[in-house]
Formats: structure tokens, C-alpha cells, sequence
């Protein structure tokens, strides 16, 4: 199959790689747009190892629920995947993977994927991956760039968990890097850098995990974000440390209407939990759904 000229870059529009860019291990590119009470995919393409699969919905609300698949079971290094999601205005949608994201050994180059996210006037997209896993001498380098309109909908979570290691130690993995920038009319408004290298930094200790050995993130950017529903969030996670103390949560307000949560904990399960209940305590507020119950099998 032949890719598609990427098109401008912009709200509603999928901004793909440049001319001269390699091609990648895998490329998913969704353009999604409401028709009717239903949002669809009015374009679509995939090439090499990536793919999705037919949407389902998950309630009565025209959301499409997209699951993301790598056949080939994981991530190497020199991998390098492209995911382009656009969403129309107006339009909303929920992507997921079917899956954990497993980063392996990474010689020489780290594996790499880049995300393109474009979101419309009024558009809602909520991406809740799976965890992310790195094990034993791997390196994952992540980039998600985000343009959305001023009244535009973001929620987006990341998980990142240590992977197996022979002697049973974890931080094995070399590296992880995520960065999230978000643009709007042009300016950056907000920018995220984890990382996280363990032969460099203890990143058990003081200042970076706190001794836990899991993190997680939810990532808010909504104009009905205000300090009564932060105030509320914090108290859902202070609710959730009291019943497992093994948990430390924060939330922060954006500089503009927005939130990010951080929290750390023992296990993936336990912090997409606790994510999932922030998103449900969202949905509710906004829209009435329910809270996101995922069918991966």
C-alpha cells in the first residue's frame, strides 16, 4: 500500500513525517470525524507493524473505542513507530492498545515512536494506552506532540513499568525518555520531560520514585478544568493513599485550563487503576459515561 501525502499540519489534520524521513517500522494514521450522532474514521492507513482494529463502542454516547496492535510483539532497538490521530471538531474518540508497549534489549539505537496528536474545535480524544514495559537493557525514546484548539479535550495516561530481568533486580532498562508538548494557536502551552536513567541517576531514591518501582501519569488540557474539580481530584487520590499506602499522588493545575497527575506506586495494575478512576470521575462530570471498562481479548 501506498502512503498518502501527509497533509498540513493543524487542528483536524494528521501531521505526518517530512519528506526524506525513513521509513518506519510501523505507522498508523487516523483522521476521525462525526457523522451523524457517531464519530468515524474518515481516513485511515497503516503501514508495516502497526495496525487497529475495527472500532467498537463501549456505551450509547457515538464514542468509537480504536485498539491499536503490533503484531510483531514488541519493541526493538532502531524500532522506530509513527502514530498520527486527528480528531475533527466536535468529533470525540478513545484509542487504546491491545497491549502492553515491550521495549528489549536496545543496542545501539533506542527504540523510538513519535505521536501526532491533532485535535478541533470542541474535539475530545482520550488515548489510554497500556503500560509501557522496558526491560533488561532497553532504551525507549517517546515523542507526542499534541495541537489542539483552546476548547479541545485531552486526557492521556502513561504507565511506565520495569520489565523482568534474569537476577530478578528491577531498573534494569537503560533508558526512558517521554516528552508531551502541547501547542495551541501556535504556542506552546504545556511541556513534559520524564526520564529516567538508572545507571546514571537512582531513580528509587529521593526525588525520583520515593522507593516505589512503578509510575504513572494522566494528562488533562480541558477548558472546564477549574480549581473545584483539582480539588476534587486531589481528594480521590488521597482517598486511594489512605486504602493503599504504598501509593504517592499528586495533582498539579496547567498554566492553562488543565491538570497533570503523577503517582507512584508497587505495580502497573494498581496505578492504571488509580487513573481509571480520575478519567471516570471526569467523564462523569462532563458527559455522563461511564466509567472506561476495556475489552482486550
Amino acid at each position: 500500500m501506498t502512503a498518502p501525502t501527509a497533509p498540513a499540519a493543524g487542528p483536524g489534520r494528521v501531521p505526518g513525517p517530512g519528506p526524506g524521513t525513513p521509513a518506519p517500522t510501523g505507522r498508523l494514521a487516523l483522521v476521525l470525524a462525526p457523522r451523524g450522532e457517531r464519530t468515524v474514521a474518515v481516513r485511515q492507513f497503516h503501514a508495516g507493524a502497526l495496525r487497529v482494529l475495527r472500532p467498537h463502542r463501549l456505551d450509547g454516547s457515538g464514542q468509537p473505542c480504536f485498539v491499536v496492535v503490533n503484531p510483531g510483539g514488541g519493541y526493538l532497538g532502531g524500532d522506530r513507530y509513527e502514530l498520527d490521530v486527528a480528531v475533527e471538531a466536535a468529533g470525540t474518540a478513545l484509542v487504546t492498545t491491545q497491549s502492553a508497549t515491550k521495549v528489549y534489549r536496545s543496542p545501539g539505537a533506542p527504540a523510538r515512536q513519535d505521536v501526532r496528536i491533532a485535535l478541533g474545535p470542541g474535539a475530545v480524544l482520550e488515548y489510554l494506552p497500556d503500560q509501557l514495559i522496558a526491560y533488561e537493557d532497553a532504551e525507549y525514546v517517546q515523542s507526542t506532540t499534541v495541537s489542539m484548539d483552546p476548547s479541545a479535550c485531552l486526557v492521556a495516561s502513561e504507565v511506565v513499568t520495569p520489565g523482568w530481568a534474569p537476577d530478578g533486580t528491577v531498573f534494569r532498562y537503560r533508558g526512558v525518555a517521554l516528552r508531551t508538548e502541547v501547542v495551541m494557536d501556535g504556542t506552546t502551552v504545556v511541556l513534559d520531560n520524564l526520564r529516567l536513567r538508572p545507571a546514571e541517576d537512582a531513580v528509587a531514591g529521593l526525588g525520583f520514585l520515593e522507593g516505589r518501582t512503578h509510575l504513572g501519569s494522566l494528562l488533562v488540557v480541558d477548558p472546564r478544568v477549574d480549581r473545584a474539580l483539582v480539588d476534587q481530584v486531589h481528594e480521590l487520590l488521597a482517598a486511594a493513599e489512605q486504602r493503599l499506602p504504598q501509593l504517592r499522588c499528586g495533582v498539579s493545575e496547567l498554566p492553562v485550563p488543565g491538570l497533570v497527575v503523577r503517582a507512584l506506586g508497587p505495580g502497573s495494575a494498581e496505578l492504571t487503576e488509580l487513573l481509571l478512576d480520575v478519567s471516570a470521575l471526569l467523564r462523569a462530570r462532563w458527559t455522563g459515561q461511564g466509567r472506561v471498562a476495556l475489552r482486550k481479548y
